[in-house]
């Protein structure tokens, strides 16, 4: 199968500074030698605990966090030697949804005017009208009322803002997307409905996912292959059935013990 995005050897290293002149005391390996691909129109669960370097992994992708050494590649595309101006068009193509809903949204822009930020820096030859008509089919396509773009995100619950969130990221029609723990933050009863909706667009738009979560019952069922990663190591891979009926690594079998049975 046809690999969208290839990893190889990625590290991401943080100094560690203290004492009163603020010397090097070492460094955090946040992520430490992973490979791993992810194939054209798939999902590739990203499974750990917090601290495993799972979203420092795809903030990397995205270009949030520096790469230590590594390669990244894109479509073939070396994303890690590329400049600002060169990784610039990759940015339509690559796209994020964050965690946490109620932070990722800025209270103080209506939804109009989130959704319409990134069709005005990337397609900036779009008139209002188009830009207005764009944001109704957005918000149409996440389950929302295209009438409601004028209000603030404070005026939507957890679940509705994160289909916002997930509206700004469709906005400029990327191909692949990083999902970190987009349902972690939200209720249970409402995290079936967004896994769901992401599932839909998926199927209905062609999209590729990267999707990061510490719950392995969630990235079992929404996920072709299965990523385990630990102190910024992968230390299993595997597809969705396998992971949870043959486990081979420990740490794997404590996070499939972890997860709740009703």
């Amino acid at each position: 199968m046809n690999s969208l995005l290839e990893v190889t050897d990625l590290h991401v290293h943080y100094p560690l500074r203290g004492g009163l002149l603020g010397g090097h005391k070492g460094e955090v390996r946040a992520v430490d030698g992973i490979t791993f691909q992810v194939p054209r129109g798939s999902t590739v669960g990203l499974v750990g605990e917090s601290g495993s370097g799972k979203t420092t992994t795809g903030r990397a992708i995205t270009r949030l966090a520096p790469v230590t050494s590594g390669s990244i590649k894109y479509g073939g595309v070396e994303l890690t030697k590329l400049g600002e101006r060169e990784f610039f068009p990759f940015r339509k193509r690559i796209q994020m949804i964050f965690q946490d809903p109620f932070n990722s949204l800025n209270p103080r822009l209506t939804i109009f005017q989130i959704l319409s930020e990134p069709l005005e820096i990337h397609f900036p030859k779009q008139t209002r009208a188009e830009r207005e008509k764009r944001v109704a089919e957005l918000l149409a396509l996440v389950g929302l009322e295209p009438a409601h773009r004028q209000r603030y995100p404070h005026e939507f619950s957890g679940g509705q803002r994160q289909r916002i969130g997930i509206a700004r990221a469709l906005a400029v029609e990327p191909e692949f997307i990083v999902c970190d723990e987009p349902v972690s933050a939200l209720d249970v009863s409402v995290q079936a409905q967004i896994v769901n909706l992401l599932m839909d667009l998926q199927h209905q738009l062609g999209l590729t996912y990267l999707f990061i979560a510490h719950d392995l019952a969630v990235v079992e069922h929404v996920s072709d292959e299965v990523l385990v990663m630990t102190g910024g190591k992968i230390v299993e891979v595997a597809s969705a059935d396998e992971i949870y009926a043959h486990p081979r690594h420990e740490y794997t079998r404590k996070l499939i013990e972890a997860v709740p049975t009703l």
